[in-house]
């Protein structure tokens, strides 16, 4: 019998929330992997863990801080030093917030973990959205991970990224269809009590929800 196990690797973030809906909704027995690399929105993993909870799917979080700290420190993200950018994600600063090599070590820990549980597939949100700032979610890494994945270990594991051609408003809608609760999902990346409203991450998913033509059920400083 074919294995219908699958693991997703879930920020606690709309797009990721989004595919976990989506997955179970086709029939995968899903496993949700979050991690803690010294974010300064750590607070996302909160949301995924409730989001998980509502669901009933297992879920594990696994602590990267030190290596956060220590080795993956050149980014807004991870770093005191810089400060979180404001604005567009098309602005050139938006760059601030890559944090370096980050999808590839997800992904390695996601295939090692589908492989421990003999399940044939790892899922990740990348989305056309991100293509501009993040070179861990274009088309050219996706198809390079997933032959380094085919050579990686005799169990076979594979890679999907199925929202690469679609925007985050394209994402919202699915969503909507879903009946995903986005209020259990953290965007900004400041990780203060409420979302800037200011920062990259948070006008996105403003615009994303203005053009899907729905409320955002969250509260904004």
């Amino acid at each position: 019998m074919v294995s219908n196990k699958a693991v997703i690797i879930l920020s606690g973030g709309m797009d990721s929330t989004t595919l976990l809906y989506d997955i179970l909704n086709q029939g995968y027995e899903v496993y949700a992997l979050s991690i803690n690399y010294n974010q300064r929105h750590s607070k996302e993993l909160e949301f995924a863990r409730k989001t998980c909870k509502k669901l009933n799917i297992p879920h594990k979080i696994i602590d990267l801080i030190q290596a956060g700290k220590e080795l993956l420190y050149r980014s807004a993200l991870t770093s005191e030093d810089t400060q979180v950018p404001e604005g567009n994600y098309k602005e050139e600063n938006m760059k601030l917030t890559v944090v370096p090599n980050r999808n590839m070590i997800f992904l390695s820990l996601a295939v090692g973990y589908a492989i421990s549980l003999r399940a044939k597939k790892v899922f990740y949100g990348a989305h056309a959205g991100d293509h501009a700032v993040y070179p861990d979610c274009r088309k050219e890494f996706v198809e390079a991970m997933k032959r380094a994945i085919s050579l990686a270990d005799w169990e076979p594991v594979e890679l999907e990224a199925p929202y690469l051609d679609l925007d985050k408003g394209d994402i919202v809608k699915k969503g909507a269809q879903l009946g995903v609760d986005y209020s259990l999902t953290w965007t900004c990346y400041k990780g203060q009590d409420k979302a800037c409203g200011k920062c990259g991450a948070c006008n996105e998913r403003l615009e994303a929800f203005k053009k899907a033509g729905i409320p955002d059920p969250i509260i904004y400083k």
